[in-house]
């Protein structure tokens, strides 16, 4: 499994489920959309008054389902970072080339943020034969 077979892969989905943690160890779960870098960061928007958003300031650590369809899927786990500063708006345009929309989003959503997800562990598994499940680690 390599890199450019991940970000193949996240490239072909265009929405995910993001789990963070909610005080007192409570999961939470959302679907959201996404975008995806090279470096396989995943970029997604929410808005400041969702759970995930104040769940992500307690402990930035999510998890990620990529894909459902056909038995195979991508599990992914990462360090989100509220997009601000100089980065913000290389990030931001990957997603907008996804979800061009998004720029009106910026303008028209009370409290709209980016975060961007940076990799630490993910799993590929297609159960089709032949069975392939592999991990790469960061």
């Amino acid at each position: 499994m390599t890199k450019e077979f991940i970000y193949g892969y996240i490239k072909k989905h265009t929405l995910a489920v993001v789990s963070t943690s909610a005080t007192g160890n409570k999961p939470e779960a959302a679907l959201v959309g996404i975008a995806s870098t090279e470096n396989l960061e995943i970029i997604f928007d929410t808005v400041k008054s969702s759970r995930k958003y104040q769940n992500i300031l307690q402990n930035p650590h999510v998890a990620i389902v990529i894909g459902w369809e056909n038995e195979t899927t991508l599990q992914y786990e990462g360090i989100a970072t509220e997009l601000v500063g100089e980065d913000a708006a290389h990030f931001k345009e990957v997603y907008f080339g996804v979800y061009p929309d998004g720029r009106e989003r910026v303008e028209t959503w009370p409290g709209l943020v980016h975060f961007k997800v940076t990799p630490t562990w993910i799993r590929y598994s297609n159960f089709n034969i032949p069975v392939v499940i592999e991990e790469m680690e960061f």
